[in-house]
């Protein structure tokens, strides 16, 4: 596994559990590390379950939707899914507004998130 400067990464029950390590995500150096490290999960660790959970963050700029939309798109190309969590009132508020709501899977806890994560059908098991 890799390691990151701007965000914290695990894995629960297959999917990988991103948190965010900066509460305001403002400065433009900082996100374009962030975009960055948000791409290798896909492009060099082969993730494609992704959930962002937004706990940590207070603030959130409109360049950092950039770099999500372009993970959102990443992830789709690898028919993998991201979903995104635990936002504050205000944070959410950023992705009515912005209509990013409609783009991405917004759900209100990392649970439920986890839960909502289609799973492959297992094969039966052949012979016994």
């Amino acid at each position: 596994m890799s390691v990151y400067q701007r965000i914290e990464v695990s894995e629960i029950r297959g999917i990988t559990v991103v948190n965010f390590i900066e509460r305001k995500i403002l400065e433009a150096a900082h996100i374009m590390e962030l975009g960055e490290e948000l791409l290798q999960l896909i492009e060099r660790d082969g993730k494609r379950d992704i959930l962002l959970d937004f706990g940590n963050v207070e603030f959130l700029s409109s360049a950092a939707l950039n770099k999500l939309i372009i993970l959102d798109k990443k992830v789709k190309g690898k028919a993998g899914q991201l979903k995104l969590c635990s936002m504050t009132p205000e944070i959410r508020e950023v992705f009515v507004i912005t209509r990013l709501n409609q783009l991405f899977d917004i759900v209100d806890t990392r649970e439920k998130a986890m839960d909502g994560f289609q799973r492959a059908p297992v094969a039966p098991a052949v012979g016994g």
